[in-house]
């Protein structure tokens, strides 16, 4: 290799922190990184060391990284990426795992396994029964339980009654975070739980041949519906309850623009989905679950699969200006939906992303 290959590589490696502090044997060693997260919270790593080589001194079962001295489980570990001008630390978290690889032929590998501050919810199962609370209090209430920060603050209506049925409170959160389009992540030791447009993350522009290496845009009418609605009974009014969502609660997301209800309307006619998983109690909770099931569907009419030449700044929920993509994708309102941070000596960074957007431009 030559030297600007392992400058252009060394740029890009991997920054490694153990419990705050720097760890070089982690960086030098790394063959490959993996660090992922979708809307659904829990951001995982996975990262691959060699086991041999400078300082794995004595017989085969001397092993590097398999003795606690640069990472064990249960340790507090921090990931960087991007060139020293522009690195981000894209994981903090907990190492969950550690195995040993051994290939006929290949060098012994460590493989370790780590998961942010949502593992603790993931590995806590409950039944159990909350009352007069809202969406935002229930993650609040679980986030306390875990010894997490809450930065819970989405619309939604006040339940009488909610129930866990034997759900971890992670599965519990993110079918809660669904009812009402609220996304679930953490950051350090904060549990968030917000509406969408709730992080604190700058409009990034990609342009196709620049940083934007590949990229699969689709739209598709398959999912689209140009109402959605949601029934019940209201037991102390002594009422059914009948609430329905059209394409005005996506068009209200869109700054013009076609979207998929209308398009679905205009070549198939009024489809129509009713909601049965869910009964609501109130007029307010069939209201706010036939919206949110409609911008679900709404937002996902057009979607994208790209990878870029590493982004550390790319994170999900951020928003994305797509460029030299075709006219009836191109431009602003994306939405990343789940991002993979990716590192390896022979493709150095790589991100890869999926977005969507509830519309496809008019081409004239």
């Amino acid at each position: 290799m030559t030297d600007a290959a392992v400058a252009a590589v060394a740029a890009v490696s991997p920054v490694f922190e153990i419990g705050g502090s720097l760890v070089k044997d982690l960086a030098r060693d790394c063959v490959r990184l993996e660090v992922a997260e979708g809307l659904g919270g829990l951001r995982t790593l996975r990262a691959y060391f060699l086991a041999v080589g400078p300082g794995a001194k004595g017989p085969q079962d001397r092993l590097l990284h398999l003795d606690g001295s640069t990472v064990g489980l249960g340790s507090a570990l921090q990931a960087a990426l991007g060139p020293p001008t522009g690195q981000r630390r894209v994981f903090e978290g907990t190492v969950s795992g550690i195995e040993l690889l051994l290939g006929d032929g290949e060098p012994p590998l460590v493989l370790v396994h780590a998961e942010d501050a949502l593992m603790r919810l993931r590995m806590t199962r409950r039944m159990r029964t909350y009352h007069d609370a809202t969406d935002a209090d229930l993650a609040r209430e679980i986030a306390r339980e875990h010894g997490l920060d809450a930065d819970a603050d989405v619309p939604g209506p006040r339940y009488d009654v909610v129930q866990q049925l034997n759900q971890s409170d992670l599965a519990f959160l993110r079918e809660r975070a669904r009812l009402v389009q609220a996304e679930l992540w953490a950051t350090g030791r904060t549990l968030h739980f917000r509406p969408r447009g709730g992080r604190a993350a700058a409009v990034q522009t990609l342009v196709f041949g620049n940083q934007l290496m590949s990229v699969r845009l689709a739209a598709d009418l398959a999912h689209q519906r140009s109402e959605v609605v949601v029934t019940g009974y209201d037991a102390e009014r002594a009422e059914p309850i009948d609430e329905r969502a059209g394409p005005e609660v996506v068009e209200a997301e869109t700054a013009g623009g076609r979207t998929g209800a209308r398009l679905l309307a205009g070549a198939l006619g009024p489809a129509t989905s009713l909601r049965v998983r869910e009964a609501a109690l109130t007029t307010e909770e069939a209201a706010s679950w036939a919206r949110a099931e409609m911008l679900r569907r709404g937002r996902r009419f057009v979607t994208v699969a790209g990878t870029t030449n590493g982004s550390p700044d790319l994170v999900v929920g951020g928003r994305l200006t797509l460029r030299s993509v075709g006219a009836p994708f191109e431009g602003e309102g994306y939405h990343v939906t789940r991002v993979r941070h990716t590192f390896d000596p022979d493709h150095g960074f790589r991100t890869r992303f999926d977005a969507e957007r509830p519309a496809l431009n008019e081409v004239v």
